[in-house]
């Protein structure tokens, strides 16, 4: 497990919500749109870090 890349993908994903409440306040559905592909990009990351994970305790 890489500290360093959950870490990354959670500031993406904390980015990625603040955006989206930013553009509740600003209606523009663009910011919208960017802040839920932040999150998903985000959640992708997690899920690659669990696979390497789940690899990793298998080989041990």
């Amino acid at each position: 497990m890489s500290l360093e890349d959950r870490a990354k993908a959670t500031a993406k994903n904390i980015e990625g919500k603040a955006q989206e409440a930013a553009s509740e306040l600003t209606g523009d559905p663009k910011d919208k749109a960017e802040g839920q592909a932040k999150q998903a990009e985000a959640q992708a990351e997690h899920a690659k870090e669990d696979i390497k994970d789940n690899i990793k305790k298998a080989i041990d």
